[in-house]
């Protein structure tokens, strides 16, 4: 039994959580891209609004006409199925429509699918919606992360908030957790939501392994950084070692050397930084490094997931040493939702667990994030495995 009232209720919040994760902003942050994996505030307001008008209304609701015909040439992301659309490295020239014109189209929206929802709602739609919701709260964690970059390379380095808490300490003394040989079973295997990425559940053999109860933090990444570690060829992959040298790459993202310490960039504004915190927004190639620093490895996602109810998780994104490759059985879903996951399926590294900045209730332990692996703007961290 579908209950209407408790979907609508999950679209509403969601809907307002990405408004109050704009509040903070001033109307010219709406529009700067920087650089190409950044996109502009409002482009992810229009993007995720985009989504439910065309999968649901467009759809399913009778003699729907789109709010406005363009929008979907500049909203569409990368489902080639759905239309052309604009480049993404082109976001930042949308200085039309306005903020305010892009609030009009969300809130016209959100009370479309609202008003449909509560008459028309059935499992197939209710599948939808819910991936709706889903993936506007992927977007609400990019929408962080954007804004964190959009503010953090700017000169002034303006402060986006008081209270966003992006690091907690890391209390607990370091141990290395064992997990003995055996076949495990990996993967989604229930009836609440998941994506496509995490099916289907299947077995896989582990030889044994040890892995941290607790992510390496900004103390020990210094004392990394101290030993020559960004001069150590030996450490490096091939395809890392050209990165730092062709990007001049000396820290993590947003560290400043500055009087003779390091600071960093939060969004709390520009702070002294916690030796005791998890050191985030570091790149595959640096983990990897470290690790080999540290006579250590990255976990597999598959040694990652059989172990996580040992240890804390969700401060940081944490690199694995797998590549993002299908499960047995996986079978993307038909249409254009199909390009969803399945397309990206190359030249990409698995990340487990989430972030400070993950939304409520979207993470699991079989969730799986991918991402190439010079890209560092998320709040990515390191858990060293043996």
């Amino acid at each position: 039994m579908i209950i209407t009232s408790s979907i609508i209720t999950e679209f509403l919040q969601t809907r307002q959580a990405t408004d109050e994760i704009c509040a903070p902003l001033k109307i010219e942050d709406y529009v700067v891209q920087p650089v190409q994996d950044v996109s502009p505030p409002k482009w992810h307001l229009g993007h995720t609004t985009w989504f439910f008008e065309t999968f649901i209304l467009q759809k399913y609701k009778p003699g729907y006409e789109p709010y406005d015909e363009r929008y979907a040439y500049i909203f569409n992301s990368y489902y080639e199925t759905a239309g052309d659309h604009i480049l993404r490295t082109k976001r930042g020239n949308l200085t039309r429509p306005t903020v305010e014109e892009v609030y009009a189209y969300r809130d016209f929206i959100t009370q479309q699918l609202t008003e449909f929802l509560e008459d028309h709602l059935n499992e197939e739609i209710h599948e939808v919606v819910t991936l709706g919701i889903h993936h506007e709260k992927q977007h609400q964690e990019l929408l962080l992360t954007d804004i964190k970059y959009i503010l953090g390379h700017n000169p002034l380095l303006p402060r986006y908030s008081q209270t966003f808490e992006e690091h907690d300490l890391e209390k607990q003394k370091p141990k290395w957790l064992r997990v003995n040989k055996g076949l495990y079973e990996i993967g989604h295997n229930g009836h609440d939501f998941c994506f496509d990425n995490e099916l289907k559940a299947h077995k896989v053999h582990l030889i044994p392994y040890k892995i941290s109860n607790k992510l390496v933090t900004n103390g020990e990444f210094m004392e990394f950084m101290a030993s020559g570690g960004y001069d150590n060829v030996e450490l490096w992959h091939a395809e890392g070692w050209d990165w730092i040298k062709r990007e001049g790459i000396r820290s993590p993202l947003y560290w400043y050397w500055h009087k003779n310490r390091w600071k960093h960039y939060t969004l709390k504004g520009y702070k002294e930084i916690d030796p005791e915190s998890p050191v985030t927004h570091i790149s595959y190639y640096e983990a990897a490094a470290f690790a080999r620093w540290q006579d250590a490895r990255l976990p597999t996602e598959f040694e990652w997931e059989v172990a996580q109810d040992r240890f804390d998780w969700g401060k940081r994104w944490e690199w694995t040493d797998s590549s993002y490759q299908p499960y047995p059985g996986f079978k993307p879903q038909k249409g254009t939702l199909g390009e969803y996951n399945g397309k990206f399926m190359i030249n990409q590294k698995v990340l487990r667990g989430a972030s400070v900045a993950t939304s409520k209730n979207h993470s699991r332990p079989t969730y799986r994030n991918f991402f190439h692996p010079h890209l560092r703007w998320q709040f990515t961290g390191i858990r060293l495995a043996k």
